[in-house]
């Protein structure tokens, strides 16, 4: 057995057709050539993929979990071809992630070494309206999901959280304090995962760096830097000494998210 390193990229893309279109992710996958590719909020299905757009992911073997309402939510996971026996899991879902059967928000990739759970989190809506489904049902709920898998082997879980866990996470801390994705309800939830035993590779591996991932179409948010970190990597305390890496990437167009990565070292199972 040898150890290899993988680039695993997490991406909220806010319309994959858009981002397509744009040719912000054909020159994303030549530039970083990433091993895997977490793709949230897709808002299509393969089919509406036309051959062009299709043909821009050769590379990859494509996981699909879309949202039953046409432009809306979803997950998609890309893995290289180079990579063999990545199969999509059952991950016998509980009915507090119902949510998910509907708006596409998990995909489990059983990887040998580990699980890959791509997720997009609900977002509590500026009104709050799903803040106590989110706090009382989803957080707990998906706690629970990776700790059953962990049971397993390893978990590596991204995507879009959609919550700024700490202070040094968000450009205006004061002023969002009741804003959806710094309440203290959603907070909780990013804590007690943390409590569980997952890191969070880009605190543990920056641990003061002031960086986001997310910035408002509003008063030049992004030209400002005023932004969220509310696109995370967490990984089982088992693996973090193979964890490498864990890097944003801002200047990448193509939505208002930006990509996020982790380098981690796994072993290689030789023929």
């Amino acid at each position: 057995m040898a150890n290899t390193n993988l680039r695993i990229f997490s991406w909220n893309v806010n319309g994959l057709r858009a981002v397509l279109r744009k040719g912000e992710i054909q020159n994303f996958l030549e530039k970083q050539n990433p091993d895997i590719l977490c793709l949230q909020e897709i808002k299509c299905k393969p089919e509406q993929l036309d051959l062009l757009e299709m043909g821009a992911l050769n590379s990859y073997n494509v996981f699909w979990n879309p949202a039953e309402k046409p432009g809306y939510s979803g997950t998609a996971t890309l893995v290289s071809k180079k990579l063999e026996k990545i199969t999509i899991k059952d991950a016998s879902i509980s009915e507090s992630l119902d949510l998910d059967k509907k708006e596409g928000r998990i995909l489990v990739l059983d990887c040998d070494d580990f699980y890959l759970v791509n997720v997009y989190t609900p977002n509590s809506k500026p009104d709050l309206s799903r803040l106590s489904l989110r706090h009382d049902s989803w957080d707990p709920a998906f706690k629970d999901l990776l700790k059953n898998l962990e049971k397993d082997k390893p978990v590596i879980t991204c995507g879009d959280f959609n919550c700024a866990h700490e202070e040094i996470d968000i450009a205006r801390p004061k002023t969002n304090h009741r804003s959806a994705g710094f309440t203290d309800e959603e907070r909780e939830g990013v804590t007690n995962l943390s409590n569980s035993g997952f890191i969070d590779t880009f605190r543990f591996s920056h641990p003061e760096s002031v960086r986001y991932t997310w910035w408002s179409h509003w008063g030049h948010a992004r030209e400002n830097n005023v932004g969220w970190r509310i696109d995370y990597f967490f990984i089982s305390n088992s693996l973090k000494n193979n964890l490498l890496d864990a890097e944003i990437y801002e200047s990448q167009a193509g939505s208002d998210h930006c990509p996020i990565s982790i380098t981690i070292s796994v072993t290689k199972k030789e023929n």
